[in-house]
């Protein structure tokens, strides 16, 4: 091995060498470990991208906050009188859905070209991989802020109350660690394979339709139990419940943990062994 290999060995940064076994959990833990340091960079860089994509514009990222106030008024009426629901209770749970949803798909979206599109720094600098998951969800956070503009203004029409808001702090960090999860496991499998993006948006709008965001739970009836099968409606539950007043089951809890376990200890052997092919694959 060279000095320069040794050196970033030790470093774990960009640990190009073939490792066997457990050297390469450790240089892949080493990774997040300096990207979770650089989070500030990572805060930085997150701030930049929403500034230059609306650079010259008016509004900024206001234009979502708008666009998604347009379509929760729109769909909301319509399919509050497909369903038969009362307004006031079906307004407040589709604006939630809508804003939380368009976090998780755009953020998976963007996850598998998250290194293909940073192709050139990855070639030319030594940086964590984990550096670029931490950007992306700063900068799907930043939207996110700015769509619950949205939710807030709903809320405060329909006179809806949160409780127990003490969940939503541990769900908000189940979200964080299974976002970078994603991004790491999608971005690699992304940079490898370049049909994977059309892929993940093809099952993103079949499981926006099969998962309860235009419409609630409840209308399935018996089948309910069985909706625990589909990763994001746990996930989306013990976030969305609190905000609306009610308590999540355990249940829901039970399943949220094991799906995140699941796309956790996968990300990690696929991104503990592929880690050091990713400068060469963008």
């Amino acid at each position: 091995m060279t000095s320069h290999a040794r050196r970033s060995s030790r470093d774990g940064v960009l640990d190009l060498y073939p490792h066997v076994g457990i050297g390469r959990f450790k240089a892949a833990l080493a990774d997040l470990s300096v990207g979770i340091r650089l989070l500030p960079l990572a805060l930085t860089l997150g701030w930049l991208d929403i500034k230059m994509r609306y650079r010259g514009s008016m509004l900024g990222p206001f234009w979502l906050t708008i666009s998604t106030a347009v379509m929760v008024a729109a769909l909301g009426v319509l399919y509050a009188e497909l369903f038969n629901m009362v307004i006031k209770d079906y307004l407040p749970f589709l604006a939630l859905s809508l804003v939380l949803w368009g976090y998780i798909s755009t953020l998976i979206g963007e996850s598998t070209t998250v290194f293909a599109n940073e192709s050139r720094l990855i070639q030319s600098a030594r940086m964590p991989f984990s550096l670029f998951a931490l950007q992306a969800i700063t900068r799907n956070l930043l939207v996110l802020a700015h769509n619950a503009v949205v939710v807030i203004a709903v809320f405060a029409i329909f006179h809806v109350m949160p409780h127990h808001l003490w969940t939503v702090l541990p769900a908000l960090a189940l979200w964080i660690v299974d976002s970078v999860a994603i991004l790491l496991c999608l971005g690699l499998l992304g940079a490898r394979f370049r049909d994977i993006p059309p892929i993940v948006m093809s099952l993103l709008q079949v499981f926006f339709f099969v998962t309860p965001i235009i419409w609630r739970p409840e209308l399935v009836g018996t089948l309910a139990g069985w909706m625990l099968i589909n990763p994001f409606y746990p996930l989306l539950a013990i976030v969305r419940a609190p905000l609306l007043g009610e308590m999540p089951a355990l249940l829901i809890w039970e399943a949220a943990l094991a799906h995140s376990a699941v796309l956790i200890v996968f990300a990690m052997l696929v991104f503990a062994r592929f880690r050091a092919r990713i400068a060469y694959w963008v």
